[in-house]
């Protein structure tokens, strides 16, 4: 099923109203998938079918991303409050203290989740917040250059792009190191994502000061990144392993930035394997 969530969430500022588009399939103990910056709940469906058969799956637009307007005028899109609306979501929807797994943005609000105890384990995919400064601002720079990119570039012509190889990895391969095996359809979409997403702004001027410097224990870690990620090279995986001893840290070969879309099947198999260790 898919549908919007609306409720009130506490903020530095007070209480707030939000409203946040997600789906939700497969049954078992809740799992919530969060994405990057400028992408939308669909990058999780090359392994939704995988994971709704162990998990009670719920994929979520991020506030100003997707199907989700932006948080209300006055917040800042840093971590500490998109993770408190996402709490509020698990609330409203019922759920208490789900797994969680994240690729990048998603990543490191993951991260948080399980560092105040809201979640029942998590998954970081490049996960946000272990760059250097250079690192962060080529990163940074890069991702701007996208949004432009598909801002600029009229929809008949992003469609056509979409229908040949070597227009999808003009259009995805800073993110995904196999663009060639996705379809036209969700490449069409994951740009107009991009270039529609009202909190893309907000969010990294907010990311300009993020970074990750608390352990999380207690629950299962996994930190995992891809070998061909040219986003956020994967030296920065060695970081988070120095801020988060205990978590696993695991290569994913031939994977890029979005790993989910290069495969799905090792990706499943790495959040289920994290999701079904025991509580430290």
């Amino acid at each position: 099923m898919t549908g919007t969530a609306s409720f009130t969430f506490d903020t530095s500022a007070g209480p707030r109203s939000l409203s946040v588009g997600y789906a939700r399939t497969g049954t078992g103990q809740p799992l919530l998938l969060l994405h990057g910056i400028g992408h939308h709940r669909q990058a999780w469906d090359p392994v939704v079918r995988i994971l709704s058969g162990e998990r009670d799956v719920i994929s979520v637009d991020l506030p100003g991303f997707g199907e989700s307007p932006g948080l209300p005028d006055g917040l800042a899109y840093d971590v500490r409050t998109v993770a408190g609306a996402l709490a509020a979501l698990c609330s409203e929807l019922g759920v208490e203290r789900p797994h969680v797994a994240g690729n990048s943005l998603g990543g490191l609000l993951a991260l948080e989740l399980g560092r105040t105890g809201r979640a029942r384990s998590v998954t970081a995919l490049s996960p946000a917040g272990f760059w250097s400064g250079p690192e962060r601002r080529y990163a940074f720079g890069t991702l701007w250059a996208m949004r432009q990119g598909a801002r600029s570039l009229p929809v008949p012509l992003i469609e056509r792009l979409s229908r040949s190889a070597a227009g999808r990895a003009a259009l995805t391969s800073t993110i995904c190191a196999r663009p060639g095996r996705r379809s036209p359809e969700a490449v069409v979409a994951e740009t107009l994502a991009l270039r529609s997403a009202t909190g893309f702004d907000g969010t990294l001027a907010a990311g300009r000061n993020a970074s990750f410097t608390s352990d999380v224990p207690g629950i299962p870690v996994t930190v995992a990144w891809g070998t061909r990620d040219v986003l956020l090279p994967r030296r920065q995986g060695i970081r988070a392993k120095r801020v988060i001893p205990g978590a696993r840290l695991v290569r994913l070969p031939g994977c890029g930035h979005v790993p989910m879309n290069d495969d799905p099947a090792l990706v499943s198999r790495v959040i289920l394997d994290t999701s079904h260790e025991p509580m430290r």
